[in-house]
């Protein structure tokens, strides 16, 4: 089954800034997108460090930009699947600066936003895999192919063994993501812009005041360990 997916149009007279979280890896990202292609943006690569390192990179952002939080459209969250723990402290910190501002949340999917990055810079036509890791056994991947500068979904996000990898993957498939035995030196995570960027290109209809209940997309249960 392929899906595609359409772009919304704006009247880019109205556009109004979007504050971008992206924690669902290693990478701790937030971008301010001023306009359709103008944006600030603010990237740390390290463990451990969204916690404290976020709501500073976005106070860092808004300054740079001259731009108040309640001037924002609305905050763009990666929504998941990836890291729980980074999944959470994002949007907990998306959940409190909406809140208030009085501003809605707009929950993207992490895989879509990433594949949306990947079209800025294959060839049309291009077929390719994002995996993540989910554990020491097990995958997140999902298939895509760019077509007319925009991403089709080929399969579905879903979770697979590591040792079904190879069935799943074709030799033409490029590979994205941190599981990546074929190709090197290809982005591991999506950056925080694609997230703004998917929000008002895809997501307007997703954006909602109603976010108490607002929840990461883990896809697998969380598994306490002792």
């Amino acid at each position: 089954m392929i899906i595609c997916v359409g772009f919304l149009y704006l009247n880019m007279n109205d556009f109004k800034p979007i504050l971008s979280i992206e924690t669902s890896s290693d990478l701790c990202g937030a971008a301010l997108l001023v306009s359709p292609e103008n944006y600030f943006s603010y990237e740390i690569k390290k463990k451990n460090i969204h916690s404290e390192k976020l709501i500073p990179m976005i106070q860092s952002l808004l300054e740079s930009a001259g731009i108040k939080i309640n001037d924002l459209s609305h905050i763009a969250v990666s929504i998941g699947p990836g890291s729980f723990t980074g999944l959470r402290i994002g949007l907990s910190a998306a959940k409190g600066l909406a809140f208030g501002a009085g501003i809605g949340i707009c929950p993207v999917p992490t895989f879509e936003a990433f594949a949306l990055m990947i079209c800025r810079f294959v060839p049309e036509n291009t077929n390719f895999v994002i995996a993540r890791k989910v554990n020491i056994d097990e995958l997140y991947c999902a298939r895509f192919v760019k077509h007319r500068d925009i991403y089709k979904i080929v399969n579905s996000l879903e979770i697979i063994k590591k040792d079904n990898f190879n069935n799943y993957i074709t030799p033409d498939d490029l590979i994205f993501g941190n599981y990546n035995d074929r190709e090197k030196d290809v982005p591991a995570d999506t950056d925080a812009i694609s997230v703004a960027k998917w929000s008002y290109l895809y997501g307007l209809n997703l954006i909602t005041l109603d976010y108490d209940f607002l929840e990461p997309n883990y896809i697998k249960k969380f598994e306490g360990r002792k």
